[in-house]
């Protein structure tokens, strides 16, 4: 079968993504699907709807295997449920609905008591009834409480601090609380006794209800009220461990399981999900809430559960995997087509290939790509379709003619002139064939600095005071302060920039540097005030709205090196001179400022599919745009963007495979305009054999005669949808 395998990854330990999974989590999943025989593609949902609707449909799954748990909102954990099923696509777990009441813990609680289940009183606080109530008191509940947000998960804002004994402490307590969560907090009256839980996984156990579950924590590190809350989930997550069956009496745990199965029945829980209770001291069982989109992370209470049924951790996901096929009319079966194109994906692969050795100071061929980057390409291409090599030489455009292909995954970088890397682009779009990457205009635009800094002033988009020079007998602008630095202004890869030549502090060395880049280079200088502080590149993929990646920074392990530059040396021998921090080590507002600098920077030069954009960032925050590459390296476990998606735990495969998905998009669009047009021509030829006595040639007048042949639909234009690898 099938599988997308839909998360969110943690990249941070920050409380904003606790919920999410890690890289460890994410790959023993992807694996233990895998040891069941399932095709998984692993899917990161960050990003706009639209990107992931596309690249869900690219993979064309059977199914779909969803952790993901939503960034913000209310309804967070219920969105991506509702997008599958109005892309039309099977999914595990609980459906929007059910998601949207379990993440609610004060609703979860209003369904739960019309069944006559217990939980124990609470209120729901907002902001805005906080400010109508003058006087908190204790809001009508027994004393002690406690505050905790109504719409987290992962034990978000639990602890000691949230258990509050007095009414003075509560109206201290509760503004906080709104501050930090202000969708709103629940109050509700505290119990004293211990956490348990019931793990739910549908077709197994009790009608799903399995054993419960408790937690043993070491005593050096369990909370004052005994709380299973967010720091054992998170910082001392290790001196937790899970007990199945708990050290309980027989008639609790058959209580405990009665009313599960009955807040299962209640909620409409399906296939996996968890109910968690308080035992209080006195022995009676208090529901705190439920959670439909449960951790299944290796070592989750409901693995210890499932295991009390026989099944390890693969069989526990699989188990998942078949009571969601079940549920919806699929055959679990490795290998398992739900629908396949007729015929395979022809995909055009065009690059220039490296066979100077850069390391040796010779940077003529610096952008250029070496053959193991040409064969890794190659074979991630080969899971999406038939992949046919085309080098960017004068012979191309005879090849593309000789050798149909449905698009082109492009990275060549041509071969001279400043408008070398749009060559490709303009040819295929000469031919009408669909590719990937930015068009023909963007890459030029991006391959002239000068003229992509005056494109970013226009969307008022900080970047470095600059000028041109053309012979180095010009004028410095007054504008231009020292230090300055100079580079080719028509060059990528970092060439022609050197750490050590290419800051200046007058303007005798500056002329030098200028003479000697455009005698070198041929083609114009760049000269930019030097911009102090720390570096950063930036992936982004997608389209209108792009997805952008974890931002890296570049480390410079020189110390005594005020002026660092990430040069073309550096880039050549990085390990000795540079390291990478990905994610970078930024607070939420300067990661928020850097996101949308390069949102606003991938917009504002029209790029597509894929790009990097190169910022620095001042001791002030103000974060200048260094330079934009729409064209970026994919050399595996090297170039800068294949060290990012890594650090996102995007595996190589699944990048190429999203950069393709931007010429599968155009693609389908293409085969859909090819439809429509041969549905008009068919229109247009049954009118005029419509039996009016005016016959046209080929036909008898009377509408008897043969119709009008239709223009040819692309290949394969019965398929709309995306590949599958072979």
């Amino acid at each position: 079968m099938r599988i997308a395998f839909t998360h969110n990854l943690r990249l941070s330990d920050s409380e904003d993504e606790a919920e999410f999974d890690s890289a460890e989590t994410v790959d023993a999943i992807a694996a233990g699907l895998r040891a069941g025989g399932h095709e998984v593609e692993k899917i990161e949902v960050t990003g706009p709807a639209s990107r992931l609707a596309e690249r869900i449909e690219s993979f064309s799954p059977d199914l779909i295997f969803n952790t993901a748990e939503g960034r913000r909102g209310r309804a967070r954990e219920a969105f991506y449920p509702a997008l599958f099923e109005e892309l039309g696509f099977p999914y595990t777990g609980s459906d929007a609905y059910v998601l949207t009441v379990t993440l609610d813990k004060w609703l979860t609680k209003m369904v739960l008591a019309q069944k006559g289940i217990d939980t124990p009183r609470a209120r729901l606080v907002t902001p805005e009834e906080f400010r109508r109530v003058k006087d908190p008191g204790t809001l009508g509940l027994a004393l002690p409480v406690i505050v905790k947000p109504n719409y987290e998960g992962s034990s978000k804002g639990i602890g000691d601090e949230a258990v509050v004994r007095d009414a003075r402490a509560l109206a201290e307590v509760l503004p906080q609380a709104l501050r930090a969560y202000p969708n709103g907090v629940l109050v509700e009256e505290f119990v004293a006794g211990t956490d348990v839980t019931v793990p739910f996984l549908e077709g197994r156990g009790d009608e799903g209800v399995l054993l419960p579950v408790d937690y043993l924590v070491d005593p050096s590190a369990r909370s004052r009220f005994n709380l299973y809350d967010y720091r054992l989930k998170s910082a001392d997550a290790s001196k937790v461990s899970v007990r199945c069956p708990p050290d309980l009496p027989r008639d609790v745990v058959s209580r405990l399981r009665a009313i599960s199965k009955q807040a299962a029945r209640a909620l409409g829980m399906r296939d996996l999900g968890r109910i968690d209770f308080r035992v209080g001291e006195d022995g009676r069982l208090y529901l705190l809430e439920v959670n439909a989109l449960p951790s299944l992370e290796p070592g989750a209470s409901l693995y210890a559960a499932a295991a009390r049924e026989g099944l390890d951790f693969g069989e526990t996901l699989g188990a998942i995997v078949e009571s969601a096929a079940l549920r919806q009319g699929l055959v679990v079966k490795p290998g398992a087509r739900r629908r396949r194109p007729a015929d395979p994906l022809r995909i055009g692969f065009t690059f220039n290939v490296k066979r100077v050795d850069s390391k040796g100071g010779n940077d003529a061929e610096a952008e250029y790509d070496a053959p193991e980057t040409i064969d890794a390409i190659r074979e991630a291409l080969e899971h999406y379709g038939h992949v046919t090599l085309f080098e960017a030489t004068a012979e191309l455009p005879r090849q593309l003619m000789q050798t149909p292909v449905d698009l082109v995954f492009n990275i060549a970088e041509g071969v001279a002139g400043r408008n070398r890397e749009a060559a490709v682009p303009a040819l295929c779009e000469l031919m009408g064939i669909p590719y990937t990457g930015s068009d023909a205009a963007t890459l030029s635009i991006a391959l002239d600095k000068a003229l992509s800094k005056r494109v970013l002033l226009q969307h008022e988009i900080l970047t470095a005071e600059f000028q041109v020079m053309e012979t180095g007998r010009e004028r410095l602008s007054s504008k231009l302060k020292f230090p300055l630095i100079v580079k080719p202004n028509q060059e990528g890869s970092s060439k022609g920039v050197s750490a050590s030549a290419s800051v200046v502090d007058n303007e005798e060395s500056l002329r030098a540097v200028v003479r000697e880049l455009i005698d070198r280079y041929r083609q114009p200088a760049l000269i930019e005030v030097y911009i102090p502080g720390r570096e950063f590149t930036v992936g982004l993929l997608g389209d209108r709205r792009p997805r952008v990646l974890p931002p890296m920074e570049i480390l410079f392990k020189d110390k005594n090196n005020t002026r660092p530059v990430y040069d073309f040396q550096i880039k050549q021998e990085w390990e000795k001179h540079v390291s990478y921090q990905c994610p970078a080590h930024l607070t939420p507002p300067e990661l928020k400022a850097v996101e949308r600098v390069c949102r606003e920077t991938f917009a504002a030069l029209s790029c597509r599919d894929v790009a990097r954009v190169d910022l620095r960032m001042t001791a002030k925050g103000e974060i200048y745009v260094i330079e934009v590459n729409p064209l970026p390296g994919l050399t595996p476990g090297y170039s800068d963007l294949c060290l990012i998606a890594q650090a996102a735990g995007i595996e190589y495969k699944t990048l190429i495979g999203e950069i393709l998905e931007g010429g599968l998009k155009r693609l389908r669009e293409k085969r859909r305009e090819a439809k429509t047009e041969a549905k008009f021509a068919d229109q247009r030829a049954a009118t005029n054999g419509n039996g009016n006595g005016n016959g046209t040639p080929g036909t008898n007048g009377n509408g008897g005669g043969e119709k009008t042949p239709a223009p040819a639909v692309v290949a394969g234009s019965d398929d709309t949808s995306a590949p599958h690898p072979e």
